[in-house]
């Protein structure tokens, strides 16, 4: 079984929606998706590492 991916989620809750950390951690996975689905566009199963680098490269983390 593939691990949670928390360092794609936390820098997406985090750095793209901009969520404050309490609003990004009492969010349930399910509304997670839904608002990359919002955002990302839906689609079926994980980014590919051309499509992460593409997001990131689009939202940055600002540093």
């Amino acid at each position: 079984m593939t691990p949670f991916p928390w360092e794609a989620a936390m820098r997406f809750g985090l750095g793209v929606l901009r969520l404050a950390p309490r609003d990004f951690w009492a969010m349930t996975p399910r509304e997670l998706a839904s608002a990359w689905g919002a955002v990302m566009g839906d689609r079926a199963g994980p980014l590919g590492r051309q499509e992460l680098g593409a997001m990131m490269e689009k939202f940055p983390d600002g540093r």
